[in-house]
């Protein structure tokens, strides 16, 4: 069986970690495309990039957290926990990105939607198992 074989059954099934992946797909796309469109929609923000960054940290929480509770984890607990979970993870995140970001572009000289990108994919993969253990974890071990 091919890998693309192997997808294709784990989406067919169902499967948490297939979800996952596509779930992480498009908040991977919105998210890295939100913080550029402010950057070249609107001049004030091209200016002031930690200023998009916290606007885009806002919106991208709200929307990931709505596609990993309704696509992926699919529970039916109290939103209001688990959003406090979920964002509780971003926000370390979103601190350490307070930090990277401008080291990596004032202090390596990179510009500000590459650097954003590239943390945004160190970050990705602790998200799983945060969201998994933490955030959306099963009371009866499914």
């Amino acid at each position: 069986m091919t890998l693309i074989d192997r997808v294709l059954e784990s989406l067919r099934r169902g499967e948490r970690p297939v979800r996952y992946l596509l779930a992480g797909a498009a908040n991977t796309a919105f998210g890295l495309s939100f913080f550029p469109a402010l950057l070249w929609i609107w001049p004030w923000f091209a200016r002031n990039y930690m200023a998009a960054l916290v606007l885009s940290q806002l919106v991208c929480v709200v929307f990931a957290f709505s596609t990993y509770k309704i696509g992926v984890f699919r529970t039916r607990k109290n939103i209001l926990r688990e959003f406090a979970y979920f964002s509780s993870y971003s926000y370390i995140v979103f601190g350490a990105n307070l930090i990277a970001l401008p080291l990596l572009v004032q202090g390596l000289g990179l510009h500000p939607i590459p650097a954003q990108f590239g943390f945004a994919m160190v970050t990705m993969i602790g998200s799983y198992f945060w969201h998994q253990a933490v955030t959306f974890r099963s009371d009866t071990g499914t």
